[in-house]
This record gives C-alpha cells, structure tokens and sequence, in this order.
C-alpha cells in the first residue's frame, strides 16, 4: 500500500504534521464512533472505506479544476477527530451526500439517520489521515500522503480504513 508507506515514513520525518499520538486518537475516534452509535468496528471500517473512495473523488476533482494547493488547503482545514458539518459541505453537494448516505445504507444496513449523523466526524477523520503528510512548517514539496491517496488508480488498492488501522497498529495504538 503505497499510501500506508507514505503514512510511515511522514511518522519517522519530523518536518511532516504525523504523530504516532494523532494516530492514536484516530483510532480512538473509530472506535468511539463504534461505540457511540452502537455499531461493530467491521460497519464503521466498511463506512470508512465508502467515504474514502468519494473523498479521493472530490479532492480529485478539486485537484484537476482548482490545483493541488486546493485540494490541500481541504484537507489542512477541514482535517480533525471532532464532528464539522463544513468538512462534509465543501467537498460535496446535497445530493452527493444523499447518494453517499444510501450507498452506506445498502452495503452496511445502517439507517440514514445514523449515517447523517456520522458523517460529519467520518470526513474529517479521513482528511486528518491524509493531513499526516502536511508539512510542518508549510514548506514546498506537497503532501505526499495526498498525492499517494489522489493518484490511486482505482483499482482498490488501496482503502483508507485498512490504511487508518495499520498505521495506528504499526505505531502501537
């Protein structure tokens, strides 16, 4: 998984934003969210996993008609553990995020009310992965995490949930 390469190595460069503490609390954040609304850590991954691959959709978008500038300021402001309805807003429109609530439905049984409500603490947590690879003082060269994440191919090579859990597992969360 090149995007999880890309996660270690912003761990181990300490001119880049990863923390082995922020991945803790990413994971924190997953397993609470599990908690939170009483669903198993394989639903909250698969969930995940669906909000990953329309996040690399739209910052891909945001990429090719606004820059790469673009796409990063997305996800340095918009990154975090906490809920942010702004984070869901700026990357997609009402009806993408309804297609998004029923594509989770459909693969994860969850009702939409629930998928609503996580939401806004799934696509920051996502953009606060990719942010790993920021760089700390905001000097030239990009994120490479991002770009490892953007020039996917499509072929499910990579899935952010996995790549979320193995980071965090790698640096002992």
């Amino acid at each position: 998984m090149k995007i999880l390469n890309q996660v270690l190595s912003a761990l181990d460069n300490p001119d880049q934003d990863a923390t082995s503490g922020q991945m803790a609390v990413m994971l924190n954040t997953v397993q609470q969210l599990g908690d939170t609304y009483s669903t198993d850590l394989l639903t909250v991954r698969s969930m995940l996993s669906i909000v990953g691959n329309h996040i690399r959709s739209a910052l891909q978008q945001k990429r090719t008609t606004e820059g790469t500038a673009q796409a990063e300021a997305v996800v340095d402001r918009y990154s975090g553990t906490y809920p942010n309805d702004q984070a869901v807003n700026v990357l997609f429109s009402s009806p993408q995020v309804e297609g998004i609530v029923q594509e989770i439905a459909n693969r994860t049984g969850l009702n939409a009310a629930t998928i609503r409500d996580m939401l806004p603490i799934l696509v920051p947590l996502v953009l606060n992965f990719l942010k790993t690879g920021s760089k700390a003082q905001h000097s030239e060269g990009g994120n490479p995490v991002l770009n490892a994440f953007l020039d996917a191919d499509g072929d499910r090579d990579i899935d952010i949930a996995d790549a979320i859990l193995l980071a965090g597992r790698h640096v002992g969360g």
